[in-house]
C-alpha cells in the first residue's frame, strides 16, 4: 500500500510539472530579432527572476532572460506574453495604480511633470496611457487640459468614468479618438509595450501638428543603474514582471526621433529608481 501511494505521488509531481512547464512554455512569444530595429544580430543578457514580483502567478516562468541587439544596443526581454498571462497580470492592481491612491500628494509630483512641458503645449486634450492612479489626469484637467485615458485595467477605466472622464480600455492603437491630441503622456509605459515603435508611430498619428509627447522610464544609462547592477547585483528592473525593455537615454531618443518625434527636454523622474523624463514634440 505505501509503494502504491508513493508511485501514485510521483506520478502526480510528475503531472503537475509537465503541466507547470507547458504552461511556461507558452506564457511568452518569443522574439526573432530585436523589437526595435529587426536585427537577429541578438544575444542572451543577462537573467532576471519574477518570482518576488506583485504579479506573480504559476503560469508565468520565473526566469526573465534578457537579450542585447548588437546593432542597435538595445535590452529587451526573450518574448512578451500571451493575452490570455496578460489577463491574469492586469486582474490584480497594486495600490499604487488603484484610481485615487494617495491623491492629494500625487498632485505635486504630477502638477511638476506639467509645468515642464506647459511651454510647449500649454492646453488641449490630455491623453494620459497607462493612467494609473489617474493623478496626471486630475491635475491636467486643474490646469485647463482635457483629460482623456487609457488603461488595459478594466476596474480602473470604469473608476475614472465614473467620474466624469473620458477613458478606455484597450491598446491605444486600436482607438479612434473624436479630435486630435494635443499632449499625450506615457509614465514609464513604453517599456511595458511590446513593439514600442508601431505604438508611438500610431501615436504620432493621431496628434496636432506640434503636438507633445511627456515620456519617462528608467534610464540603464545612468550612474544609479550601472551601480544597482554591478558590483552590487540589486538591480530591481531585470525581475520586473511586465517590463519588456530596458531602455537607454540615448535608444530612446533615437527611437523617437525615428517616430518622428524632436526632443526638447531632458530630466530627472521622480517617480521610480533611476528614471528620466523627456518632452518631445511632433516634428
Amino acid at each position: 500500500m505505501k509503494a502504491k501511494n508513493l508511485i501514485e505521488n510521483q506520478l502526480a509531481e510528475a503531472k503537475e510539472l509537465v503541466t507547470s512547464v507547458e504552461a511556461h512554455s507558452t506564457a511568452r512569444i518569443l522574439y526573432k530579432d530585436c523589437p526595435l530595429c529587426e536585427s537577429n544580430n541578438i544575444r542572451k543578457s543577462v537573467i532576471g527572476d519574477c518570482s518576488k514580483q506583485f504579479a506573480y502567478n504559476p503560469i508565468i516562468p520565473t526566469k526573465m532572460q534578457w537579450m542585447d541587439c548588437e546593432n542597435c544596443r538595445h535590452q529587451f526581454i526573450n518574448g512578451y506574453y500571451t493575452d490570455e498571462v496578460l489577463e491574469v497580470i492586469f486582474s490584480q492592481t497594486h495600490e499604487n495604480l488603484v484610481v485615487g491612491h494617495k491623491v492629494e500628494e500625487q498632485r505635486w509630483v504630477s502638477a511638476r511633470m506639467i509645468e515642464k512641458l506647459m511651454p510647449f503645449k500649454s492646453c488641449g486634450t490630455w491623453l494620459d496611457v497607462g493612467f494609473g492612479s489617474g493623478s496626471l489626469l486630475f491635475t491636467a484637467q486643474e490646469y485647463g487640459y482635457e483629460p482623456i485615458g487609457v488603461d488595459l485595467r478594466k476596474e480602473s477605466v470604469s473608476a475614472i468614468q465614473s467620474l466624469g472622464i473620458q477613458a478606455h480600455c484597450d491598446l491605444v492603437q486600436n482607438i479612434e479618438f473624436e479630435k486630435l491630441i494635443s499632449v499625450v503622456s506615457m509614465m514609464d509605459v513604453l517599456e511595458h509595450i511590446p513593439y514600442p515603435k508601431e505604438v508611438l508611430k500610431s501615436l504620432h498619428s493621431k496628434m496636432d501638428e506640434d503636438g507633445c509627447l511627456l515620456i519617462s522610464m528608467p534610464n540603464s544609462e545612468s550612474w544609479i543603474w550601472k551601480f544597482m547592477t554591478s558590483p552590487k547585483n540589486v538591480n530591481p528592473y531585470f525581475n520586473s514582471i511586465e517590463h519588456y525593455h530596458n531602455f537607454s537615454r540615448t535608444r530612446l531618443v533615437s527611437l523617437l526621433n525615428e517616430c518622428g518625434f524632436g526632443i526638447k527636454k531632458y530630466g530627472i523622474s521622480e517617480r521610480y529608481r533611476s528614471c528620466m523624463e523627456i518632452v518631445a514634440q511632433k516634428n
